[in-house]
This record gives structure tokens, sequence and C-alpha cells, in this order.
């Protein structure tokens, strides 16, 4: 696991749910059960740091690391999507960007593009991106963070003349290969799912090892977020794999939660001038409130 990454999960799967802000030693020794070390964890802050996406408050001779605006909205978003339940209508509306960048603007330029494939737009060419999905919020949003107004346009269109809503689809993403990846998926953590419930019932699971199971499939099925556009239902093929791996994702996330929440308890340690109140339900099951 990369070390920035993987701090993104822990605040979207933990940290936020206990007041957003954690020392630095208990940073390191989460991370450290994933075998990164201190001086790579703390080489990871820095840089998200520098980027804006991590900021630090000091009290006595201890640092508390809490994400940025910039950084929280890529963290909510990200929990978002990977808890809530996919839209099972289209309303009929592509979604259309485009943008022109001087080249000396290049480097933002490729962050754009890194935002819309995070947020599932599909690229139709160099300056022109699309989705089906409601996201006109989020790309405003985005517009305004990076301060881009004058180099994009959004449009909302029911109509493209040239091609079919299929034919848009094959040009703006391949959706075979995500069907391999969640199939892939599949064929790791269905074994793991039944070594898990085993050890379940005869209670040889410890809390430490739910934790890192919790954290590993929640790292690892982020990265679709970067891969599925998470179309409506109507849009996708029939037998969509994606449906079949988020049922797997959930049933092995709800039976590990609890005592991977504890494991964390363990370790988190909160400012002492804060007064903490956990909001412990929705770290044990974020698909609570918005898995329907």
């Amino acid at each position: 696991m990369k070390p920035r990454s993987l701090m993104f999960t822990l605040y979207g799967e933990y940290i936020q749910y206990y007041g957003g802000e954690i020392w630095v030693g208990s940073l390191i020794q989460l991370m450290n059960a994933f075998g990164i070390s201190e001086s790579s964890v703390r080489g990871a802050i820095l840089r998200m740091v520098q980027k804006n996406l991590l900021q630090v408050r000091k009290k006595g001779n201890k640092s508390y690391y809490s994400i940025t605006e910039q950084g929280r909205r890529r963290v909510e978003d990200g929990v978002k999507r990977v808890y809530a339940a996919p839209l099972t209508a289209w309303d009929g509306k592509w979604r259309i960007l485009s943008y022109s960048f001087p080249e000396e603007k290049r480097e933002l330029r490729n962050e754009i593009r890194k935002e819309l494939t995070w947020t599932g737009f599909g690229m139709l060419s160099n300056s022109t991106w699309i989705s089906p999905n409601p996201l006109e919020n989020q790309v405003m949003e985005m517009i305004k963070n990076y301060q881009i107004e004058e180099n994009t346009m959004l449009f909302s269109s029911s109509d493209v003349i040239s091609h079919t809503s299929e034919g848009i689809i094959e040009k703006g993403w391949d959706l075979e290969q995500v069907s391999d990846n969640y199939n892939r998926f599949m064929e790791k953590y269905s074994s793991e799912f039944e070594e898990l419930r085993e050890k379940a019932l005869t209670n040889t699971l410890t809390d430490e090892e739910c934790f890192i199971k919790r954290t590993s499939i929640v790292h690892e099925y982020r990265k679709f977020l970067f891969q599925d556009p998470g179309f409506p239902r109507d849009l996708l093929p029939a037998e969509w794999a994606g449906t079949k791996a988020r049922e797997l994702f959930w049933k092995i996330h709800q039976l590990i939660s609890i005592p991977s929440i504890r494991y964390f308890e363990s370790i988190y340690e909160s400012a002492p001038d804060q007064d903490i109140k956990p909001v412990r339900d929705k770290a044990i099951n974020p698909f609570k409130e918005i898995y329907v």
C-alpha cells in the first residue's frame, strides 16, 4: 500500500468519525500494521501537508493531524461512492465538461483529469469529458476550488446527435476491463470471506486481524472508484459483475466491522483539548445511512 492512499482510507473509514483529528503517534502505529515504516509515514504526511491535504495542530509536544477542506472533499466523495447504493434509473441527461488550458498550466490540466476520472467521468477527447450521473454540484465545486472558471464550460444535454448512448459508453469507458477486475476481486476475496467466517464461528479472529482485513478490503475496493464510473443500473450490462462484487464487499465488511473498530479505538488518541463524541455506529456500519 502507498502511504498517502492508505491515509485517505484511514481518514475515510475511521478518523472522520472520531473528530477528524489524530495524534501522529497513533497514525504511525496504525500504519505500521501494514508494514509501513515511521519514516515513510512522516514523509507522506509532509508531502500531504505541502499539497494542502493535511494540516497540523500542535498541543504541547505532540502533533495532531486533520484533513484540510480540499482533502475532506476527496474523503467524503470516496466514502459516499464506496457505500452509497448505485442509482437505479438514468435521468436521460449527459453532463459534458469541456476545458482549455495553456501549456504553462499543463500540470493543472493533468490534475483536473485525475479529478474527473475519480469522479467517474469518461474522456471523449483530450479536452471533453462526459458522465450520465448528476454530478453538476461536484464539478462546479471542483471548478471553484481550482479557480478554473475561465478555462472550463459545463453542459447538460439529453440529446447527442452523432452517437447512441451505447456508443458513448463504449467510447468513454472500458466496462469489459472493469468487469474483469471485479471478477478478480471476487476470486481473491470469496475464499477470504469463507476463512474469516470460519474463524468468526470458532472465535479465533483477533481485533488487529479484523482491522487489517477491513482496511485492506476497503483500500482494494476504493481502487474501483478510478475504474467504475458508477452508472445507473439501466445503463449497465446484464449480470454486471460490480453488483456481485459489492455484495461480497458488504458481507466481509459487516462480518469484521465491530472488532476492527475496537482495535482502532485501542490505538487512537485525540488531542487533550478536544471533547470528542465518536459517531461509533456510523464507523461500524457506514452502509446504514447511505446504502439502500
